[in-house]
């Protein structure tokens, strides 16, 4: 059964919000780690940071772009007093850059922002008035009595083009043709640097070596000048079914690199670019680049574009993996692109698409459009109504090759799988969705209630740990999929994120929903290995789900759990005796993440942390996904990610 919406965008508007937790990312920062798995929590107490910019002389220095990256990231323009200010920020380290055209950029600070508390700092930045540059033999060598040495007499300058000896370019001409020795620093005037003649440089016409060392000093003062940021994970990561497989020889650990380099552009947007590898029996890596342009204050317009690309190829002999992998790998790319504008001061629209190709499909190219409107129908800002109608489609093993919302750990991929019929193709899910919602503050609590329809056609279940007929045990690094049926559901949902007490915030949702799943071809073998996933009846589901994140200033510690209960989840089969595997009614996912700060570890504006998590999500939770994703998923395994992260 198609449902009633057949393969038809949806007519209404309507929205869900499945709190969770990405299982394959923590956030950089206690505020932003549950804000990109769907939760927004109020702001716990804060604090604030008003500094100065000041040259060498101690003058203000107007016009300077400020940035602060630690719990959040912000920027700044300095005022015609050289000050800047951000007034609410969440407590905890930041790093302070500033940079201005014309002046060396200072180097980063770290500031230690406390609740109810101002930080203020005072950066100098150094005028350029000259250029350094890197001389031969030129003048005296160090010790020697230059202010007594005569100056040597100009040589005749025979040989030499006519606006070569010309009087201006007589100090040049010294440079260019003194005697090599020891390299020494000299300041030289800009004056003597430029050249009037068009298309020439100080070391005369400009041909390709000119170039070149231009291109390389236009990079050198880029990189000199830029305020970077980003992080460095050091990771190890495991799966685990029980205690004593997470100790046994045959657990598998795998080290994991992961970079991310940020940095502003201007004062008008943001590009970033994060990569991660990992080797062992499966050599994969991932890499990824983003601009975002930052809200105008008037218009609120903002975009941001994207693209990443994931390749994993196997090296281990497991025939279950190379099944379906005809050249020994998968490669899969993803470009989106994204816009905000403000229809009018009480109606905005989000409106954009992702597109991405898998190698391992028949239909290799799947697009993802999603369009969303948010009202605020009074003068009463705290109340919002948004409506959103979208199509995802998604392909079976994604997970493995996407990287995760926004920021975060990435693990490439590092698990393989194969399809649950050997004579049958990969299938990619698609899903329809439309609802919509309505949001209320209350002081620094808030309220969601939510609705929603959906339409999903080939909808995937992945079964964990299970022999199939005829074929090798599956082990925890390997993984089967197919295709459930299609299905139809209709849902409700009502939501509360606040504040518990001073420093610990939380959320809770309830969502009920009623769908109707119409098996598929792999009937056949989800009956044998998750008799509850297959039943062709209506059915209602009633899920719950609930995220506490709590920080501890003075012992610079994060710590955050996400739980999520539902009877909707897929019961698999024991392999021994084929009797379920829980005779609960109601099944489990959680999340749990601890980042601990190593301040003893710091160096200059370098800070050191720990993580240490473990979870037993799959999925990612995203925005209208199907509510089958996470229930049909039968057996995960619990994934150990432990080791250091140096923010910079």
């Amino acid at each position: 059964m198609r449902g009633m919406f057949g393969r038809k965008w949806a007519a209404a508007l309507a929205s869900v919000a499945f709190f969770g937790s990405a299982p394959s990312s923590s956030a950089q920062s206690a505020s932003k780690s549950l804000t990109d798995s769907g939760v927004r929590f109020a702001a716990i107490a804060t604090g604030s940071i008003r500094g100065v910019v000041q040259d060498d002389a101690g003058v203000p220095i107007k016009g300077a772009l400020v940035s602060a990256r630690g719990a959040t990231t912000v920027l700044a323009t300095t005022d015609k007093d050289g000050r800047f200010e951000w007034a609410t920020l969440s407590p905890g380290p930041y790093i302070v850059h500033a940079q201005l055209e014309g002046y060396a950029a200072a180097s980063a600070q770290l500031v230690e922002v406390r609740p109810s508390m101002r930080a203020t700092p005072a950066i100098n930045l150094h005028r350029l008035d000259s250029r350094r540059i890197l001389t031969a033999g030129v003048g005296p060598a160090a010790g020697t009595h230059a202010a007594t040495a005569p100056a040597p007499a100009a040589p005749e300058l025979t040989g030499v083009e006519p606006d070569e000896a010309a009087s201006p370019s007589e100090v040049a001409w010294h440079l260019r043709h003194a005697r090599r020795g020891i390299l020494k620093d000299a300041s030289v005037p800009d004056t003597l640097v430029a050249d009037t003649r068009s298309g020439a440089g100080f070391f005369g016409p400009l041909d390709s070596a000119s170039a070149a060392s231009s291109v390389a000093r236009f990079a050198a003062n880029y990189i000199a000048s830029t305020p970077f940021s980003g992080q460095v994970n050091f990771l190890t990561a495991s799966s685990f079914q029980s205690p004593e497989q997470l100790f046994g020889s045959t657990n598998v650990a795998r080290g994991i690199a992961f970079l991310s380099l940020t940095a502003p552009v201007g004062s008008a947007a943001d590009w970033a670019v994060r990569g991660a590898l990992t080797q062992a029996d499966i050599s994969s890596w991932i890499v990824a680049g983003s601009y975002a342009t930052r809200a105008e204050p008037s218009t609120g317009h903002q975009y941001s574009v994207g693209l990443s690309y994931s390749t994993q190829r196997y090296e281990g002999g497991n025939p279950l993996a190379l099944r379906d992998v005809t050249d020994g790998s998968r490669n899969v790319g993803e470009l989106y692109g994204f816009e905000t504008r403000a229809l009018s001061p009480d109606l905005t629209a989000s409106y954009g698409a992702r597109y991405a190709r898998y190698d391992y499909l028949d239909d290799r190219n799947l697009i993802s459009p999603r369009v969303e409107l948010t009202l605020r129908p009074t003068d009463d800002k705290r109340l919002r109504v948004t409506g959103v109608v979208s199509r995802r489609e998604i392909a079976p093993g994604a997970e493995e090759f996407l990287p995760p919302a926004d920021t975060g750990i990435w693990l490439p991929p590092q698990r393989t799988f194969s399809a649950l019929d050997a004579n049958r193709r990969f299938h990619s899910e698609g899903t329809t969705h439309a609802g919509i919602g309505v949001e209320r503050d209350f002081g620094a609590a808030t309220v969601v209630l939510r609705a929603f329809r959906q339409n999903t056609q080939d909808q995937l279940v992945t079964v964990f740990g299970t022999r199939l007929p005829n074929q090798p045990l599956a082990e925890l690094g390997h993984y089967f999929v197919g295709t459930a049926g299609d299905v139809s559901a209709t849902g409700r949902s009502v939501g509360l994120r606040t504040d518990i007490v001073k420093r610990v915030k939380a959320s809770v949702e309830y969502v009920l929903a009623d769908a109707w799943l119409s098996p598929a071809d792999d009937l056949r073998y989800l009956l044998v290995m998750t008799p509850t996933a297959v039943a062709t009846r209506a059915r209602r589901i009633h899920t719950l789900d609930a995220a506490v994140e709590t920080v501890v200033p003075e012992t610079a510690t994060r710590f955050v759990i996400f739980y999520r209960v539902s009877d909707g989840f897929a019961k698999g089969s024991s392999l021994s005796d084929h009797a379920l595997s829980n005779s609960s009614r109601f099944d489990g996912r959680f999340d749990v993440q601890l980042r601990q700060s190593l301040p003893f570890m710091d160096f200059a504006a370098a800070r050191w942390e720990m993580l240490v998590g473990v979870r037993n999500f799959f999925h990612d939770t995203v925005a209208e996904q199907s509510i089958y994703d996470e229930l049909l998923v039968v057996r995960p395994p619990k994934r150990v990610v432990g080791g250091l992260t140096l923010h910079f």
